[in-house]
């Protein structure tokens, strides 16, 4: 009986210290999570959220607590620094690019700050990407086109890295994601204008990297500047991929290089065509932004009305197979293949001028590379794609856009091509957080399709 006793008693003590045990491991978890994602906002690139993310998934947070954590986003530091921050610099292998931050000086961390990405002119003038070298800033200014209060991020261009070029595109992302990193950004308020050749490089930029803007601002810019050869821009461009975002233009009659009479027909072709366009022809003004104060309010009041959806429920992306993989927000051309006879017909091709006179019908920019291109549309679970020239694609199903709890139908061509349910994944909700740093266009599955 002793014995039986004692027995017991050691059971009940095992018991005891099992359950200690349980509610330690149990309270240590959260810890874990917390400690992960303290690394993951820490890093201070998308490659290291990269290298952040596998002890994010191995913590065994639950996919909602981990998009609650995304949305909410990293905490912002109250001591950093404000006003005008000049000679930032970032170095790639590419070489140094510098640039201008200005930031207000009643900057709150508690609130989202709107932000311009300022693109200057005079950039075939500047031998070095040093800002202390010949050329200028805006038209021919030193710093922003002050407005609404908010972030300024003023990159640098110069002869051997223009707008129109891979390199500063991959450097505009790198930047914007530096400041985010550090400053409370609306994501759904990033705008890109320019002036003069950074109005026309916006022109670039709008065609091959749309997702992290809003809106289009080029003041003193042609977007037919980029068909010219000596230009050598490095890829070929879509006009059909500026239908995703709004534009808000300003040309100059008496500018000597690009006046109204020969940017408006191409103006009207875009508007014509589809593109929010909102147009302000200054008969009276010559190549320079003397017009500001008269433009100020309107331009700041179509940032203010025009954010972006970051997901968007109509997309239109074109890219060539020298360009891939190429996305538009949550779509991504994986590969494409030779044009074939029967392939589907598509909606008009920006690319064709439709304007009266000689150019009518005549193409914008020249072709020659193979190019696929998709036209979708998303109405709940159901997505319908018309596809030229696709052979893989994949789409990003986010939580927010998309019942994972039900079958995501696809259509491509008329034919469906998926019809089942996604399965969430914190591993694909972490790696595409890591790579686009935006709390409000997050990603919980991937729907990879090879199209027939």
């Amino acid at each position: 009986m002793r014995t039986q006793a004692v027995g017991a008693v050691c059971c009940l003590c095992v018991l005891c210290l099992l359950r200690v045990l349980g509610t330690a491991v149990i309270a240590a978890a959260p810890l874990v999570v917390d400690a992960a994602f303290e690394r993951f906002w820490a890093a201070s690139n998308p490659q290291d959220a990269a290298r952040a993310t596998p002890a994010v998934v191995n913590s065994g947070v639950t996919f909602p607590d981990a998009l609650a954590r995304l949305k909410r986003g990293r905490p912002y530091s109250p001591s950093a620094k404000r006003g005008a921050l000049t000679q930032l610099q970032r170095r790639s292998v590419n070489g140094d690019f510098f640039y201008q931050l200005v930031v207000p000086e009643t900057y709150d961390p508690a609130r989202q700050y709107q932000v311009r990405v300022q693109l200057h002119g005079g950039v075939m003038m500047r031998e070095t990407g040093d800002p202390r070298g010949r050329g200028g800033r805006g038209g021919r200014g030193g710093g922003p086109l002050e407005g609404a209060e908010q972030i300024y991020l003023l990159p640098t261009g110069w002869r051997d890295a223009p707008w129109w070029s891979r390199v500063q595109l991959e450097n505009l992302d790198a930047i914007l994601d530096a400041v985010k990193r550090t400053y409370n950004v609306d994501e759904n308020r990033v705008a890109l204008a320019g002036v003069s050749d950074g109005a026309t490089g916006l022109y670039y930029a709008a065609m091959r990297d749309t997702t992290p803007f809003a809106s289009f601002l080029p003041l003193n810019g042609f977007l037919m500047v980029l068909a010219n050869d000596q230009l050598a821009v490095d890829t070929e461009l879509f006009p059909t991929n500026l239908l995703n975002k709004p534009f808000f233009i300003v040309n100059g009659g008496q500018d000597p290089l690009y006046p109204i009479r020969n940017v408006q027909p191409f103006v009207d072709h875009l508007r014509d065509s589809g593109v929010v366009v909102e147009y302000h022809p200054r008969p009276e003004a010559g190549h320079n932004t003397n017009w500001w104060p008269d433009m100020k309010d309107p331009f700041e009041a179509f940032v203010r009305s025009h954010p972006r959806d970051p997901l968007p429920a109509t997309l239109t992306w074109e890219a060539t197979d020298h360009d891939l993989p190429s996305r538009a927000h949550w779509l991504v051309i994986d590969r494409v293949r030779p044009a074939a006879a029967g392939d589907t017909r598509m909606a008009r091709d920006l690319n064709e001028f439709s304007g009266a006179g000689p150019n009518h019908g005549k193409e914008l920019f020249p072709r020659g590379r193979t190019a696929g291109r998709v036209d979708l549309t998303r109405r709940g679970n159901a997505v319908d794609m018309k596809t030229r020239g696709v052979a893989e694609l994949t789409l990003l199903l986010s939580p927010d856009a998309f019942d994972f709890s039900q079958p995501i139908v696809v259509t491509a061509n008329g034919r469906v091509v998926s019809d089942g349910r996604a399965a969430s994944s914190v591993a694909t909700l972490m790696k595409w957080a890591a790579r686009d740093n935006d709390r409000t266009m997050l990603f919980g599955a991937e729907l990879h399709l090879t199209l027939p």
